[in-house]
């Protein structure tokens, strides 16, 4: 990964390379609750949402699983994503249950929100919430 660095200030990504936060449940695979982890060991992956995550990581881009699942429930899915041949970086748990997300952050956010077909991202105007100038 490389990255630029400026004294005092978090690094950035170079030009073209994302860093995308994928869902794991009802984004690249049936929802499964925290309170059924037996599922989340027999679902299957969304053939599209497999195609494409690894696509864009063999892209160059930055991959990073961040879900609802809590942390006792990592390594089972750390063990699902290896045998269905994901690509990633990281996986981090503890996001969140509930949805509704306004995510503030000093960087650069884009949210896509997950309706059923994992594609390459279009470019789309739409409307959104910010801080006033």
């Amino acid at each position: 990964m490389e990255l630029e660095y400026i004294e005092h200030i978090s690094p950035i990504l170079k030009d073209g390379v994302k860093n995308y936060l994928i869902d794991i449940d009802g984004t690249i695979t049936d929802d499964v609750p925290n309170e059924e982890p037996e599922r989340m060991v027999t679902c299957e992956p969304y053939p599209d949402a497999l195609e494409t995550i690894n696509r864009w990581y063999d892209d160059g881009h930055l991959i990073c699983f961040f879900t609802s699942r809590t942390e006792n429930l990592k390594q089972i899915t750390i063990d699902w994503l290896d045998k269905h041949g994901f690509k990633y970086h990281s996986v981090l748990c503890g996001k969140p249950r509930g949805g509704n997300y306004h995510w503030i952050d000093n960087h650069l956010v884009k949210a896509t929100r997950y309706k059923g077909k994992f594609t390459d991202l279009i470019e789309k105007q739409v409307t959104i919430e910010v801080f006033k100038d």
